[in-house]
């Protein structure tokens, strides 16, 4: 297919690209910066627009079958809070009114697990079951979980008005070889409480997720989350879970002792999703990078600084 991929020089846009690519689709990064690419284009078109401009948003739709749309300003903390909502939710309502007249026939949308409330939350909650899945209720409190929120429920505008086939992908705690030794080393050394019950994706696995949503299928709007096979601590999860909540939640059934505070068992229904990538592959039991994991680093961040060089 032809796909366009927004947010393309995120961690996860960048991904994202690269799975397509390996997949055989035609592939089109889009963001608002000159293109970066961890070995160059490999094949990749490059738009850069501002996606919360209509006209750039139209201007990079058009042509393409399906959008992944990861194109997010990634926190609420780094930016005042209106300009986290305005930028995040007019990128999409652009890209998704679009996709609608321009009939792009399947649009990924780069939902959160935020938009149950969690992670950046001014009164903290919990959940009162873990796993968490589908059915607990969303209840954001922040500008940039509820932007989120409003971008699935665009997308449910759109499936009903139009021919639209919508998936909306809710992450965990994003992971990859630039942020796995200073996310995850505190949980791995004395695991504090966590709202998202210590789960965590990698980006990679991330990415194969996102293919598999613009690959499929399915009709109308599907929200799903998408998380690591294994929690962030590399403990138990009963254990993590009555050290720090005791009986306030409930620990329903779990594919395996370690597993994550998230299921991904909807994802893994609908879409085949299965993670394939943990953070024992880059981390050692007592929290720092692996020596292969930090070559790899190292030959990205080569990488990116030969892209700016070229640009310059």
């Amino acid at each position: 297919m032809r796909i366009l991929v927004t947010g393309a020089r995120g961690k996860v846009g960048a991904a994202a690209v690269h799975a397509l690519l390996e997949a055989g689709h035609a592939v089109t990064g889009c963001d608002v910066a000159p293109p970066v690419f961890e070995q160059g284009s490999a094949g990749a078109q490059y738009f850069q627009a501002d996606l919360t401009d209509a006209g750039d948003a139209y201007a990079a739709v058009r042509g393409h079958e399906a959008v992944i749309h990861a194109a997010a300003l990634p926190a609420p903390t780094r930016n005042p809070p209106h300009v986290v909502f305005h930028n995040n939710l007019m990128a999409t309502f652009n890209v998704v009114e679009a996709c609608v007249r321009l009939g792009a026939g399947r649009i990924v949308h780069l939902s959160s697990e935020t938009v149950t409330g969690f992670a950046f939350a001014e009164r903290p909650f919990h959940a009162a079951y873990a796993p968490i899945d589908e059915a607990v209720a969303n209840r954001p409190q922040d500008p940039y979980a509820l932007a989120k929120l409003f971008g699935e429920q665009l997308l449910d505008a759109a499936v009903a008005s139009s021919d639209v086939r919508a998936i909306s992908i809710r992450p965990s705690w994003v992971q990859w070889e630039g942020n796995y030794e200073r996310s995850l080393a505190p949980w791995l050394r004395d695991p504090p409480p966590s709202e998202g019950f210590w789960s965590y994706v990698d980006a990679y696995d991330l990415a194969d997720a996102l293919r598999l949503a613009a690959e499929s299928a399915l009709e109308g709007h599907e929200a799903m989350y998408v998380a690591a096979a294994d929690n962030g601590a590399g403990r138990p999860l009963a254990e993590l879970i009555a050290r720090h909540c005791g009986d306030a939640v409930e620990l329903r059934g779990v594919p395996r002792e370690d597993a994550g505070g998230i299921s991904y068992a909807k994802a893994a229904r609908l879409l085949g999703y299965a993670p394939r990538r943990s953070w024992r592959d880059y981390l050692a039991p007592d929290g720092t990078l692996l020596p292969a994991a930090r070559e790899r680093l190292a030959r990205r961040e080569t990488g990116v600084q030969r892209g700016r060089a070229a640009l310059s």
